[in-house]
């Protein structure tokens, strides 16, 4: 139900989304949707949090690897990265909008960013407290990164391939910079072996 309702989201946004649509892309009654989730929101903020858990998992993942911090942290932005192969960046960009007015789905978009971000800063600081780089605050420099690749996110998802659109080489050089700045590293520390 929840990949469903994830599918009509992508297809149809946030907003225009109905409990109706789920339930026909189903084969199912409304009654049935609306059994599990007793409201639109609740299916949105579900099927969110639903849509999120497989890209968590897989940040993890990466994030847990045994090699050195610094390549963890470049697999992960390159991944994360509107270009990589974290999903439904047009589904989380409605989902960030729909969030300033449903309570239920600003919650999940919270706590899903907070995942994020600590994942993040758990491999800085290790990274830092081992001598591999310099970080003064962990947490800021996830929040910087994380701020940077939701904003260069909203830009490839919006505009690219348009005139004066940013190219995807241009948003991972930018990208790479920000993290071997935030490392206090150099830039070609990213990918030596």
């Amino acid at each position: 139900m929840l990949r469903a309702a994830v599918e009509q989201i992508e297809a149809r946004g946030v907003t225009a989304v109905r409990i109706a649509d789920v339930a026909s892309a189903l084969g199912v009654s409304n009654a049935l949707v609306l059994y599990h989730f007793s409201s639109k929101e609740k299916l949105v903020a579900a099927a969110f949090a639903y849509a999120a858990q497989s890209d968590l998992a897989h940040l993890r993942k990466l994030l847990g690897r045994r090699t050195t911090a610094v390549r963890r942290l470049h697999a992960a932005m390159r991944w994360y990265a509107p270009t990589g192969r974290a999903k439904g960046w047009r589904l989380w960009i409605e989902g960030w909008g729909a969030a300033l007015r449903e309570p239920g789905l600003r919650a999940v978009t919270r706590d899903l960013d907070q995942q994020w971000k600590a994942a993040l800063t758990d491999v800085i600081a290790e990274g830092a407290a081992s001598g591999e780089f310099r970080c003064a605050s962990p947490a800021d420099a996830a929040w910087r990164l994380t701020a940077l690749l939701d904003g260069l996110a909203v830009q490839m998802t919006s505009y690219a391939g348009g005139p004066g659109g940013l190219t995807r080489v241009r948003m991972l050089d930018w990208a790479d910079d920000a993290l071997a700045r935030e490392l206090g590293i150099e830039r070609a520390a990213l990918t030596s072996r």
